[in-house]
């Protein structure tokens, strides 16, 4: 099995409303891929019904829009700040189910 996929299974379930050029998009992934973490991606270009559906979701009409578990931090601002406070690692390692 490979390492990062060890290294995913015991990561939340990380879900990323995301478009192709959206260069914090584009950042949110690489720090999560680079944490090992699987990520759910609906990308929304040309997509209007997912675009509704992630607006619905999050209240927000801006890309990403980011879960992790069933909690909806925000975009990529609010990743890199949890990054930043230490506590993107503690949520990533709960239990998706706790």
């Amino acid at each position: 099995m490979s390492e990062k996929l060890e290294r995913s299974e015991n990561k939340a379930k990380v879900s990323m409303y995301t478009t192709r050029f959206c260069p914090y998009c584009i950042r949110a992934k690489m720090l999560l891929n680079q944490k090992g973490v699987s990520i759910d991606e609906k990308a929304v270009d040309f997509k209007p019904a997912l675009r509704q559906e992630m607006i619905e979701k999050s209240q927000k009409t801006s890309v990403p829009q980011i879960w992790i578990g069933a909690t909806h931090i925000g975009g990529c601002d609010e990743l890199f700040m949890l990054e930043r406070q230490g506590k993107l690692d503690k949520m990533l390692n709960q239990n998706s189910e706790s």
